[in-house]
């Protein structure tokens, strides 16, 4: 089912769990002898400051250790090597940083606040993509193996909150301020595309590129409520009614199928082919932040507050599988699955 573009920009992954990616094949069957590893990144505290962590099976690793404040957001697997990115700080601001197979590399100096918010890998090329304060401005910034490319001039604040790349061309996801509010953008290759026309704040979360084909998610303001949206090629397409704050987090593709994941009021939304399915009741506040297919499984984090801390939580297939005890508050942000 799936195209042979798809098979070849992701081939090059061992099917991690988080928003981004996917193996040779995470839709079809697979062998008898195939072992598939639910990786999940995020954070957990220690009851001071967080600490950036991930979850294999459900059993967690600390990446930092709770001295200071530290979020793992992305996670991207290929050739069995895994790659996270987050951001850590040092006592002064935060520190954009990636971690191979656990070691930590800063990807900024330390001197302004920084973050990586998305990692794709694509051959030997690894990329991450988040946004630098330059002082005074946010700027949207990708990092082709460890070395800053800036999107933006820093005159407007912008982000980026999602990578993918397809071939030889690279696709970022996120916003930049026209001066007044926050215009949701794709950047081609460094080519800004706007998705909204800056009459109101938007942002796009999450991007996926198949074929010829760009599919963006995000969230729009209609007034004081904030809209969950998909464009695909940037027709945009409204997924709730602006009833409740909502927000699109997730875009993956298997196969013919699209998926979407985020929230709507209280409850965590699971969007296939445009068609809604709440993955929680509404009964408790939750957020769903990223999804992912695989051997016909959904894959779905994020969290729920059932008192006064954030839980940090998968579901498979709609069943909850809590990452966290609910002591201290967590939360879960990207899932990848890996298939070998």
């Amino acid at each position: 089912m799936k195209t042979k573009l798809q098979v070849f920009s992701l081939l090059l992954l061992s099917c991690f769990t988080l928003s981004c990616s996917k193996d040779d094949d995470p839709s079809g069957g697979g062998s008898d002898n195939e072992t598939t590893d639910v990786y999940v990144v995020g954070y957990e505290s220690n009851g001071v400051h967080n600490i950036a962590k991930v979850w294999k099976n459900g059993t967690a690793t600390s990446l930092t250790n709770g001295a200071t404040n530290a979020e793992a957001v992305s996670i991207y697997i290929a050739n069995e090597d895994v790659y996270i990115g987050g951001f850590e700080h040092n006592g002064t601001v935060n520190v954009a940083t990636l971690w191979k197979n656990g070691v930590k590399t800063p990807l900024t100096n330390g001197t302004t606040n920084a973050y990586v918010f998305s990692v794709f890998v694509s051959g030997t090329d690894v990329y991450a993509a988040g946004r630098v304060n330059n002082g005074s401005k946010n700027v949207a910034t990708v990092w082709k193996n460890g070395v800053a490319m800036p999107l933006t001039d820093g005159v407007n604040s912008a982000g980026l909150q999602s990578i993918f790349v397809s071939g030889n061309d690279i696709f970022t996801a996120g916003y930049e301020n026209n001066g007044t509010k926050n215009v949701a953008m794709v950047w081609k290759n460094g080519v800004a595309m706007p998705l909204t026309d800056g009459a109101n704040n938007a942002s796009a979360q999450s991007i996926h590129v198949l074929g010829n084909d760009i599919y963006t998610v995000g969230q729009e303001q209609n007034g004081s409520i904030n809209v969950a949206l998909l464009w695909k090629n940037g027709v945009k397409t409204t997924l709730t009614n602006g009833t409740f704050q909502a927000r699109a987090s997730s875009v993956f593709i298997s196969g013919d199928d699209l998926y979407v994941v985020g929230s709507d009021g209280f409850k965590v939304n699971l969007w296939k082919n445009g068609v809604v399915n709440s993955i929680t009741d509404g009964n408790t506040f939750a957020d769903g932040r990223s999804v992912y297919i695989s051997e016909n499984d959904t894959y779905v984090v994020g969290y729920e507050r059932p008192d006064t801390k954030n839980i940090a939580m998968l579901w498979k297939n709609g069943i909850r599988q809590p990452l966290t005890d609910g002591s201290n508050d967590a939360y879960a942000y990207t899932v990848f699955v890996h298939t070998h």
